[in-house]
């Protein structure tokens, strides 16, 4: 028998509700054969904010854990050694404090921290492109990265200090060069701030504990190469711009999670195959196999998927690498001239586009580029779609199906808990009301010092967890330190070429906007802390396409703020964009305090991954139209809100 290589970690990206009910779920995935864990946070966490936030009000526990303090991190590891566990955080603007309460926790339980192993994710670059969870500017948001890795190269020699994420970079729309060049644009920005920190004998060994997170698409082949030419331009940079000679400090390390992007509200049962195909991509050639994977579940774009749906994808992992004698073999794709030539076309493309972000000084510099990048590659993909140059099974081809008894009934996806928000401030509270609050008063106020004198933010984290304090605490501070920042949106004034389809939309929106006396306009906002804008943009630029005056300021707004911009713009209509699973609470407030302001009359209409029974209270409430995942044709949707606006509709003959 042949020797079989060791299989990559399995994972499930988890939690919810809170820091208890996740425990559980993680000491029931470990049990059914998962090896590591993936701690998924919630909004409120990820952005810097305590549960009793008013930013916070209905994201607590929604798309994963609400962890406020100490007490929190301990609950949710209670009784899992973290000395022998492997965790990836999904970490990112406070992945210093996190990382911090993961130290303290780890002390408690007698761990010697520097055996610790896992990774944060600490990839801020990609948050102010597609993902949202930014705090900081670019510049303090970098030191904070390297901060953190300089600290583990001292203490947790075991630790991955970055993930350098490409998989939100996918999710935005990037295609497979802008995925490796945008990524490794971020790489070379932290490795050129870490010189700085860590001794040149050690600059080597820190290079090669910085991992990546990358997603993995439905076209198979180009996938599987993407990861081939991502190993061969990692050991290109680092041998020819940062002088790495040892080969094991330049090996390409990954994990990955494969589309969500694509998974589909229709039919979701195919959505089992798509994860499955996508996989493959990631597992089959050896020389670019991933370390780690995670699989999202078959019925994601429904809603927050159950154990037992977990627990599906964990055992595609498990029928993958044990029943099949995949782990067998080299590399099954070396040599082979159609893989060589993909490889070789899209490490060019990627090389030109390095190239650009260079001569604008670097990732930091090109951030407004590279989202605009990213939105006009999105725009292209819709556009396929709708166009149905693009074929997506049982979306714009072959619709007619027999229902699925996968989505019958009751339970077909887990509700959160309605509880939890309310469970989960009461014990912040008392958690406030217990410690020590001079002590507290005294850290933070180290923290403060530590982040004007430029030395290393993460002692003096770990010393505020230890002695209390809270996310939104350590959160307030670095905000006055260091300032907040909004990201670009990407959205352009001017109008895209694309005119497929729009000359009838941009008819009706000019007899409209006659009737009305001025431009149709439209208000897109994002309420809450979601910061999956690629919906949101898209809908905006296809309105501004189609000759509608349009207003988005971006994602991270209050109900309040966006009634307010409806008065100062003069909206028309309001679309309110929302994938958090907090529609309810935040577009209830936001639909009551219109009418306050005498603004009821105003046509709401909301998009986001919405279940039928809660679209139909949202139109109880008052909103006029509800757009899900299976709702691509954004022309239908641009037809919508000009008969919305419409003051004088014709009558049908």
């Amino acid at each position: 028998m042949p020797q079989k290589d060791a299989p990559w970690l399995f994972r499930t990206y988890a939690g919810h509700s809170t820091a208890k009910a996740s425990n559980a779920l993680y000491r029931t995935n470990l049990a059914k054969g998962q090896t590591g864990l993936s701690v998924a946070f919630d909004l409120p966490t990820q952005t810097g904010y305590d549960s009793d936030h008013e930013l916070a009000r209905g994201e607590v526990g929604k798309v994963g854990v609400p962890v406020n303090h100490l007490g929190d991190m301990r609950a949710l590891f209670d009784a899992i050694p973290l000395e022998q566990m492997n965790t990836s955080m999904t970490i990112n603007a406070t992945a210093p404090w996190l990382l911090a309460l993961y130290i303290a926790t780890a002390e408690e339980q007698g761990a010697d921290v520097s055996k610790l192993q896992g990774t944060v994710q600490n990839d801020l670059i990609k948050e102010y492109l597609s993902r949202g969870t930014y705090i900081c500017p670019p510049k303090p948001s970098l030191r904070m990265i390297t901060d953190v890795a300089a600290y583990t190269q001292k203490h947790l020699p075991k630790w991955n200090p970055m993930n350098v994420c490409s998989y939100h970079l996918q999710e935005a729309g990037a295609t497979p060069e802008q995925e490796l060049a945008f990524a490794l644009a971020t790489a070379c920005a932290v490795l050129d701030d870490l010189k700085g920190k860590v001794s040149a004998a050690d600059f080597p060994n820190m290079v090669g504990r910085i991992s990546f997170f990358v997603n993995a698409g439905i076209r198979f082949v180009t996938e599987l190469c993407k990861m081939r030419a991502f190993v061969d331009l990692w050991d290109e940079i680092l041998l020819e711009r940062y002088g790495i000679t040892d080969a094991k400090y330049r090996r390409f390390r990954y994990g990955v999670q494969v589309n969500s992007l694509g998974l589909t509200e229709q039919q979701p049962e195919n959505n089992v195959y798509r994860i499955l195909i996508e996989m493959l991509a990631v597992t089959l050639s050896k020389k670019a196999r991933a370390r780690a994977v995670q699989l999202p579940a078959w019925n994601e774009a429904l809603g927050l998927p159950r154990p037992w749906d977990q627990q599906w994808s964990l055992r595609m992992q498990q029928i993958l690498a044990y029943e099949t004698d995949l782990l067998e073999y080299d590399d099954l794709f070396d040599g082979n001239p159609a893989i060589d030539r993909k490889v070789a076309a899209l490490k060019q493309g990627a090389r030109e586009e390095l190239a650009q972000i260079d001569a604008m000084g670097g990732a930091v510099a090109a951030i407004d580029y590279m989202k605009g990048r990213l939105v006009e590659a999105n725009a292209d993909r819709i556009a396929r779609i709708e166009a149905k140059e693009t074929t997506v099974v049982g979306v714009n081809r072959w619709t007619e199906a027999a229902p699925s008894p996968l989505t019958a009934g009751d339970g077909a996806i887990m509700q959160a808990d309605p509880e939890a928000e309310a469970d989960q401030i009461a014990r912040l509270t008392a958690w406030r009301s217990n410690r020590d609050a001079a002590a507290v008063a005294r850290a933070l106020g180290a923290l403060r010092a530590a982040c004007a004198s430029g030395e290393n933010v993460m002692p003096a984290s770990i010393a505020a967890a230890k002695a209390g304090a809270t996310t939104g605490e350590w959160g307030a501070t670095v905000r006055a330190a260091f300032g907040q920042y909004r990201g670009p949106t990407g959205v352009s004034k001017s109008r895209s070429n694309r005119t497929e389809g729009l000359d009838p939309i941009r008819e009706a929106v000019s007899a409209v906007s006659s009737k009305l006396g001025r431009q149709l306009k439209f208000l897109v906002g994002k309420p809450g802390l979601d910061g999956h804008s690629n919906g949101a943009e898209q809908i905006a630029a296809r309105a501004r396409d189609c000759g509608m005056d349009i207003h988005y300021e971006g994602i991270r707004l209050t109900p309040a703020e966006i009634v307010s911009a409806a008065a100062e713009q003069g909206a028309h209509v309001v679309g309110l964009s929302i994938l958090s699973g907090s529609h309810l609470p935040l577009i209830s407030e936001t639909l009551t305090r219109l009418r306050e302001a005498d603004l009821g009359h105003i046509p709401v209409v909301v998009g986001g991954i919405i279940p039928e029974d809660d679209a139909a209270a949202l139109r109880a409430m008052g909103v006029a139209a509800v757009y899900t995942p299976k709702d691509f044709e954004l022309n239908r949707i641009m037809l919508d809100i000009v008969a919305l606006v419409d003051p004088a509709p014709i009558a049908a003959e």
